[in-house]
This record gives structure tokens, sequence and C-alpha cells, in this order.
């Protein structure tokens, strides 16, 4: 058998090189870059291996582990897991840095090979710089914290073992169902090693992504319920858009008359005007699909793992609402007593249609859905609507930046209030433009993201919309965007700290306290300055005055050459309605009489939570 001798982190790299995919019909690499911050677990053999195939595999410097793995997911978001990207850090707090990004590609069935740097399996110098030593096991270091957020985690001891590890990471990879994050440790000695590897390993390979059909029997029991449905309903989630079930989605959806809510990760596979589509749902939702989500017998979710801030924390449907929910993943297809129909999304849609043929639902039903979607517009309207105060509020916000944004430029936002103002107040033109990270939440996804997306396609401009406090705690990545030449445009809403976290701590009769900066232990409520923060990274800044400036401000942003901020002060006590019910915990013993009355009040909603697993 013919073999090529080179050592592992050589053979490694040499393999992702020959890992190819089919994106709209052009072969296309499967791994077309890699994030890294090199330190001594990677340096000295990885970073050499990666060095000689630079022009293939292009290699990008972060500014900060977390934030590079976060650009990383961004463009998997933004290619819909149809390529990804790698990411590589030293041992020690480099590796535990990539751990919360980790975190997120997990709890959004995202891609990301995060490769590390370990200790030496020979264990001869232990312990090395950076070591975290466990006294009863001697095999466990900071690696192994990646264990609790990834898909496929494996620690190479051996060089030949790369040959059966990397296409099993692959495969996670590439897994409808099992999609998430990967991890190889690589230990310092073992990355140094010379193998004889078989060229076949080698070999250029394109892959495909999987569509799995759903069991005959279960289409059939999901035909029968949705027959009998009077007010069926449609939730449409992340999986809708990796499957590229956008456009049978809505055929299946028109044609039978069922009205489609989105979730956070399903906004953006309809246009906000699309016939069938009737807004948001859950807590961060519209009232035209939290209204009829309340009177539907049937839903019918649709690639979505039905988080609580979809179900309203499943208070948000009838007691006695059926359930079919169409995934790849068993775990979220099997919840809350639905039917499982596990499958991809597009070919189950399309084996369902063609057996619903001459179905359709009570045209009062979808003209309920119109009707509702109708108000929701109009609402929309007028808290979009400028006024005479003086601080505009997020809605206004949003309202102006979506209007001067381009049919196909895409949206990130990521945590704090502005996911609950852009799922409400963007109105999506093109399918594919938007992504909220809400799986995990992550404050300073934004920013690293917008990096991402910007590689992923250069077409389009990313608009992030952050608040001040996510732009505080990681903002490093405008200085990446700039040396790279990768635009993006950056939204601050400076609303004086947490504000949305401190309208949940009044909500529930707290106390404003160490969230909004004014509430905090500080000698001097202090205002940064975030204009020429930006500019002192080599971006391009205006502070805005009024939503007036801000529209001009906008257009000026869309005509620059390079990565723009925008900063703007907001309202941080004026939020957009719609929203479900929430649990969370409230204090039963308190001192505060407010606190008392949101105890009882949340345990009033606790009863029409749905029982289910």
């Amino acid at each position: 058998m013919p073999t090529v001798r080179c050592t592992m982190a050589q053979a490694l790299v040499r393999h992702l090189c020959n890992q190819f995919t089919i994106i709209d019909g052009r072969k296309e690499m499967l791994f077309p870059g890699v994030f890294a911050i090199f330190g001594h677990g990677n340096v000295t053999c990885l970073s050499e291996a990666l060095e000689a195939v630079k022009d293939t595999l292009p290699t990008w410097r972060g500014q900060n582990e977390q934030s590079m793995a976060l650009a990383a997911i961004g463009f998997a978001k933004a290619k819909r897991r149809r390529q990804i990207m790698v990411a590589t850090s030293s041992i020690g707090p480099g590796a535990l840095n990539m751990v919360t990004a980790a975190g997120v590609a997990h709890s959004n069935r995202l891609p990301v090979l995060l490769l590390s740097g370990d200790t030496f399996v020979n264990r001869r110098p232990d312990p090395v710089m950076q070591q975290v030593e466990h006294f009863g096991d001697p095999s466990t270091n900071v690696n192994d914290a990646f264990r609790a957020v990834t898909r496929y985690w494996d620690r190479i001891t051996h060089p030949e073992q790369i040959i059966s590890s990397l296409p099993q990471a692959v495969a996670v990879l590439l897994d409808p169902a099992d999609c998430g994050p990967a991890f190889i440790a690589l230990p310092q000695d073992v990355q140094e090693m010379a193998w004889d590897y078989p060229e076949a390993f080698f070999k250029p390979t394109v892959h495909a992504i999987p569509r799995p059909r759903a069991d005959k029997d279960r289409l059939a029991q999901a035909l029968e319920i949705l027959k009998s449905a009077k007010r069926p309903l449609i939730i449409s989630g992340g999986g809708v858009r990796y499957s590229g079930a956008e456009d049978v989605l809505g055929a299946f959806a028109t044609e039978h008359g069922i009205p489609v809510t989105e979730t956070i990760a399903g906004k953006g596979a309809f246009t906000h005007h699309h016939p069938a589509h009737i807004g948001p749902i859950g807590i961060v939702g519209s009232t035209s699909a939290n209204a009829l989500a309340a009177e539907a017998d049937v839903i019918l979710a649709i690639g979505t793992r039905l988080m609580d801030f979809t179900t309203g924390s499943w208070t948000c449907f009838a007691p006695d609402a059926k359930f079919i929910s169409i995934n790849a993943a068993r775990f979220d297809a099997t919840k809350h007593q639905a039917l499982a129909v596990i499958g991809d999304a597009r070919e189950t849609l399309a084996e369902l249609a063609a057996s619903l043929k001459g179905w359709k639902s009570d045209a009062k039903w979808t003209n309920h859905g119109e009707s509702e979607f109708a108000k929701w517009n109009a609402a929309l309207d007028s808290y979009q609507k400028p006024t005479n105060e003086p601080v505009p509020t997020y809605a206004q916000v949003v309202g102006v930046v979506s209007s001067h944004a381009g049919e196909r430029d895409y949206l990130i936002a990521a945590a704090g209030g502005l996911p609950g103002e852009v799922m409400k107040n963007w109105r999506v033109k093109q399918p594919n433009t938007f992504d909220c990270e809400f799986g995990f939440s992550c404050m300073g996804y934004e920013i690293a993201a917008g990096w991402g997306a910007a590689m992923a396609d250069p077409t389009r401009v990313p608009i992030v919309m952050v608040g001040d406090g996510t732009y505080m705690m990681m903002n490093s990545d405008i200085y990446s965007t700039v040396l790279s030449g990768h635009k993006i445009i950056v939204i601050v809403c400076d609303n004086g700290g947490y504000a949305v976290i401190n309208r949940l701590q009044n909500g529930k009769g707290g106390a404003s306290f160490n969230n909004l900066i004014k509430d905090c232990r500080v000698t001097q409520p202090f205002s940064v300055d975030f204009a020429k923060h930006a500019e002192s990274m080599g971006a391009l800044a205006r502070k805005v005055e009024s939503l007036a400036d801000l529209g001009a401000a906008m257009d000026w942003a869309m005509s620059t050459d390079r990565t723009t901020v925008l900063t703007i002060v907001s309202d941080a006590f004026t939020w957009t309605p719609g929203d479900a019910w929430w649990d969370v915990g409230v204090p039963q013993v308190s001192a505060r009489e407010s606190v008392l009355e949101a105890s009882k009040g949340q345990l009033e909603g606790r009863r029409k939570q749905r029982v289910g697993v």
C-alpha cells in the first residue's frame, strides 16, 4: 500500500485540505479556513503544517480564542452549515477560552472543528506551562472541559489515530441529526511524530449532507392528524433553513392554508411579507403568532428544539393541542408528547404535500391569521414611528437601520434587549439574511460572527446590532475585520448597562441592582465614547444624536470602504410588547412586597404550563 511519511500535524492539515462539498453545483472546500492563535501547544508543529498550505487553507489570526471560534460559528451559520471553519488554540487558557464558543455551537446545532494543543503523552516534562494537574487523575487536563459542550471529543495519543478520528469528526459535523462542534486534542509530542500514512487518507473526498427520510407509518399518522385539524399552525425553526426547505415550506403552507410562525433560529426562512407568514412566536414573539398559538388545535413544529422562548415556557398553546414534530434529531422530535417524525425537513414536507393534495384548512382560520398579522404590522409601524422624545427606543432604532439596509444585507444580534427587538421589528427582505444567536444567548457573539459572516459572503454587508454591555464584553474583532478587510457595520445602542436584565429584575419585583451602570457600585457613572474607541482599532465611526442623523449615518456607513461603527444613546426602559409568559425563579420569601406579589404571579403562570417531557 503506497504511503506518505509526515508528522501527525502535517497529516491532519493535508487531510482537511482534501475534503470538499458541493454548494449550488460548485465544488468547494469543506474547510475553507482556520482561525488561529498560536502558543507553545500549537505553534511549532501545527503552525508549521498550516504555513505550508497557507494559500490553500488560509489561516486568520484572531484577537481572542473565544471570539475567533465564534467567528467560525457565525461563518457556519451564514453558510447554513454547508462549510465549516476550524479554530485552533494552544493549551491552558487559550483552550478554555474556546469552551464558551463550543457551548454556542452545541446549543445551536452548528458545526465547528476545534483543535487544541495538549500536554505530553509521555508525561516526561510534566507539569508543563499552563498544565492544570489533577492529583488523582493525571490524564485529565483543561481539554476535558470540552466534553460537556461538544458532539465529538477525542485526544490523539498516537499519530495513527487520526486516520479513524478525523472521518468520525467530519461525519458529526455534517450530520443534520447530530450536528455540533467537534473537538480534537493534539498532544505536543504526538504532533511532531512522523508516521507512514496511507495515500488513501489524503484522497480528495466530496461530501454530501445526508437527507434522512421519515418512517412511512409516522408520516401516515401525521397526515391523519393534519387532516383532522381545524386550526393548524406551523412553527418554522432553524432546521428549515439548514435543510433548504424554505420554498417547499412556503408552497406547503400556502397551498393548505396553514399560518406559519417563526422561532428565533428560524426567522429569515420567509420574508416578512410572505403570504403564509404571521410573525415570530413566543417570549420575544408577536401578538399575532401568540394569539393563533393559543387557539391552534394542531401544531406542526419543523426543525425546532422548542426552547422556552419559543413555547412561552410551554404556556403558549391550548392544553389539548396536538403536536407533530418534524426533525432530523430524534431527541428534538420526541418532546412534549409530540408525534415524532424523524427526517429531513425538506424531504418530509415534500412527502406530506404529495399525500395532502386537495386538503385545506378553513379559510376563516387563514383569514384570522392574516387579520392578526395586519394588526401586528400596524402596531410595529406605531412603535417605530419617530417621536419628539429625546432618547429613541430600540424599536425606532431597529426601524431606521432596517429601512436603510440593503435587500441582502445580513442582520446579526445575540444578547441583551436586542434579540427581542429585532425579532419583532426587523422585517426580513430576503430569505436567510437574519442571524439572532439565542440558543446560548452569548454576549460577544455578534461582532465576531459579523467577521465570520463577512468571510462567508463578501457580496453583502453584515449589520451587527449590539448593546453597550455586549460591546464592552467583546469588541476586539472590529480590529480583526479592519486587518483582514472584511467590512461590517456595527450599531451600538448605548442604554447605560444591562438594561433588559434590569427590566426582568424589576418585572419580578426586585430593585434595580448591579445592571444599569447608575445602579452599580461605582464612584461616578461614566459613558464610554464608543466611536472613538472603534476608531482606535482602525474602524470608521460616528456618534449619532438623533433618528434622523441615524438614517444619514446608515447611508454613509453603507458607502464606506471598511468596518464602520455607529453609536446612539437608546432608551433603557421602553420595549416592544407582544411577549409570552416566561418561567423564571422568583423568591417565595422576601422582605419586598413587590417580590412576593411577583412570586404569586409566577406560581399562577405555572398552572398554565403544558405538562410534558
